[in-house]
């Protein structure tokens, strides 16, 4: 790892998670796909040497599972799910540099001789554990094949993964209430010998490994609670057909777990990458052997594996850490999560069929919100930005300047870039490396952003179409900024927008592929003739809006009537009859009433938030820094997904600070900050109420 700024002399790789060979892609799983796209693009940009992998994750529980429900071997099912991927990418202008699987040559035998390396390094063992068996099916159950009660929240658990809860990785045998997904049938534990990774060991390693990581802050939070818990070895083995077999002796019928191949095929594919193009021009072992940079984009339900077990394994077989690992939140649908059951969800084949360009998409999920905060997706908000940011902003801004250079000198007009605009250019080339820097895709389509809008006020202000009259080298001045001005955001959006980067940079009379230049390329001067423009972008229509939102509630409420499996998890509360009117949401007030004395034994004091973050693994809960005045306080509130915590600091609120303290998700809560309603509609003070004043 390095702390280096982009773009370092080191040879770098940027990967996402691997998306299971199981099932149709939505937008939910394209957010770490076109974020990881956009900031590879944005090193190249930078001119860091670079490449993109991933590939197909075709082995574990859920596709033996679904492969069984189909009748058909899991090979077949699993290459027919990767090669929709394959085609199905590039559609949305995620190219990756390679794109494998975990079940070809390469990362077969590179994963046997990395567990082979554990295995002769003393890091594996093995040991008699508990295995669910379903004595009807006579057989263990692997994974998915159990079902039950995570251990350590209570939530509903499948296998390996509290998916519905805290969203720990579960060992074998460690569900409760387990029942077979095969029969229904309550499964039973028996002893069953497995292979074990001694993740143990490598405690003080991972503690400095997460000292060191960069990215975004709840892959470096999130996994320090569970080291500081005391970190279990790992089992590493399977009672499945499907997958990789375990390499040494003593495992007949074993395969490994799906999760040791699975980032395997980070170094896999990159090595695929290098055996096409040739070491000369790009040399895996120069990442993966000699320190490079290494940069994972995940979802953040997966960042134990990428920050504790990775990392342990790559330690102890000799290869390079990851320099940073960056979570991205989920995905809601109108406020809810995606659910591909009650087909709640934007499929990417259905965004495509709607004709929408995929650089609307690609700009509207990596600009909307921070890469860790969750993102909600309505049509209506969709056409918000796209009318709003890219139509009126960027789109007007670069049509207009082309097609009056265009008209009126036929191009680019003969003079040298004002140093305003140079200047100023020059500012946005360093917002890009910043956001880069700092891991921010919102901070890249920002930056580009803010400058087309400094381009539209610009012009405005400068009103060439009058200067042409009255003072013709001034109007020429104007117009050749501002084709400066649409050059550079054409680098500069490359990485977000590259189909419509690439339309404006031919626009502009350019004959070679913007996403081959650096930044510098932005400050170049323009080519002296070119065409007359056409609009970049189109704008998204209310009745348009309205049919998608209608056909979206449609199909909702198509499945939820089809009474799939867990349709409960949104079922409505329980109301009052219809004539009880407008107070009938009200809870009805307290018969019990307190005395004087029992309200003033209450401490409530006024406050200002100082921080607020969400907490990993719950979906309601923050954790709030609360300054009330003589000392400052850390909070637990359930507001995560009913206000912008990035807009709370500097909010005043009202705490109750004798409260006793509560755990809650690994965080102490010291107080209570008081709100009203079901949108926690935060209490504060009308005036100038001084911080630690007393409420009486």
């Amino acid at each position: 790892m390095s702390s280096d700024e982009f773009p370092t002399e080191r040879t770098a790789v940027v990967t996402c998670g691997l998306p299971y060979a199981n099932g149709d892609l939505h937008i939910g799983h394209l957010r770490g796909y076109i974020g990881a796209d956009a900031f590879s693009r944005a090193l190249k940009t930078l001119g860091q040497r670079t490449a993109y992998v991933c590939g197909s994750d075709m082995h574990g529980t859920p596709v033996a599972v679904n492969a069984e429900k189909e009748g058909v071997d899991p090979e077949e099912f699993a290459l027919r799910w990767h090669e929709q991927y394959s085609e199905t990418f590039p559609k949305f202008s995620v190219e990756f540099d390679n794109y494998g699987h975990t079940h070809d040559e390469t990362n077969t035998e590179l994963t046997r001789e990395i567990v082979t390396t554990l295995d002769e390094e003393g890091y594996v063992y093995e040991k008699e554990i508990k295995v669910a068996y379903d004595p009807d099916a006579d057989q263990y159950l692997p994974d998915r094949y159990v079902e039950g009660t995570c251990p350590y929240c209570g939530s509903k658990a499948r296998g390996d993964e509290c998916d519905e809860g805290c969203q720990r990785h579960l060992e074998p045998g460690e569900v409760e209430n387990p029942t077979s997904s095969i029969t229904g049938n309550t499964a039973e534990y028996r002893e069953r010998a497995h292979k074990f990774f001694r993740v143990s060991e490598f405690t003080d390693y991972l503690t400095e490994f997460l000292d060191g990581l960069e990215g975004t802050p709840n892959a470096r939070n999130q996994p320090r609670q569970w080291i500081e818990d005391g970190l279990q070895d790992w089992c590493i083995t399977r009672d499945m057909d499907w997958g990789i077999d375990y390499p040494g002796e003593g495992a007949d019928g074993l395969v490994l777990y799906v999760w040791v191949d699975a980032p395997i095929e980070y170094i896999a594919s990159t090595k695929q990458y290098t055996e096409r193009v040739g070491s000369d021009a790009y040399d895996w072992e120069d990442v993966w052997k000699d320190g490079g940079d290494i940069v994972h984009v995940i979802g953040r339900d997966i960042i134990q594996h990428h920050t504790v077990f990775w990392p342990a394994m790559l330690e102890a077989a000799g290869y390079t850490a990851p320099r940073a690992v960056a979570a991205t939140g989920f995905i809601t649908i109108d406020g809810k999560g995606l659910s591909t059951s009650r087909n709640r969800a934007i499929w990417a084949r259905e965004y495509l069929e709607e004709g929408f360009h995929p650089d609307l998409l690609r700009y509207y999920l990596t600009t909307t919100g921070g890469l860790q905060q969750d993102v909600d997706f309505t049509w209506e908000a969709f056409q918000e930005k796209v009318n709003g940011e890219l139509v009126g902003t960027v789109g007007n801004f670069c049509y207009r300047s082309l097609l009056f250079a265009q008209r009126n000198y036929e191009g680019t007009p003969e003079t040298d870039v004002s140093d305003e605009v140079e200047a100023r250019i020059e500012g946005a080339i360093g917002e890009v490396r910043e956001a880069v820097n700092d891991y921010s895709l919102r901070g890249i389509g920002q930056a580009t952003t803010r400058l087309a809008q400094f381009g539209n006020e610009y012009i405005q202000r400068n009103e060439p179409w009058k200067l042409t009259d009255y003072d013709p080298e001034q109007a020429a001045q104007v117009i050749r900024d501002c084709v400066q001005l649409a050059k550079a955001i054409a680098v500069l959006f490359e990485p977000i927008a590259p189909g419509k980067a690439q339309a404006l940079w031919e626009q502009l009379g350019e004959d070679s592929a913007v996403g081959d230049t650096g930044l510098e390329a932005a400050l170049e001067q323009p080519p002296r003739h070119f065409d007359a423009p056409s609009e970049l972008f189109e704008k998204l229509e209310d009745d348009r809006v309205e049919e998608l939102t209608e056909q979206l509630e449609a199909k909702i409420d198509a499945a939820s009537d089809d009474g799939d499996d867990d349709a409960a998890d949104d079922a409505p509360t329980d109301a009052d009859d219809e004539e009880a009117g407008g107070d009938a949401d009200l809870e009805p007030l307290l018969e019990e009433r307190i005395s004087f004395d029992d309200f003033q034994d209450l401490d409530i004091r006024v406050g200002r938030i100082e921080s607020a973050e969400g907490i990993e693994g719950a979906d309601a809960l923050a954790r709030l820094e609360v300054d009330i005045g003589l000392e400052t306080r850390q909070v637990v509130a359930g507001i995560k997904q009913l206000h912008d915590l990035e807009n709370l600091p500097g909010e005043k609120c009202i705490l109750l600070a004798n409260m006793e303290p509560a755990t809650l998700f690994g965080v102490e809560s010291n107080g209570m900050i008081l709100a009203a309603g079901e949108e926690a509609d935060l209490l504060t003070t009308h005036g100038d109420a001084d911080l630690g004043e007393k409420v009486r």
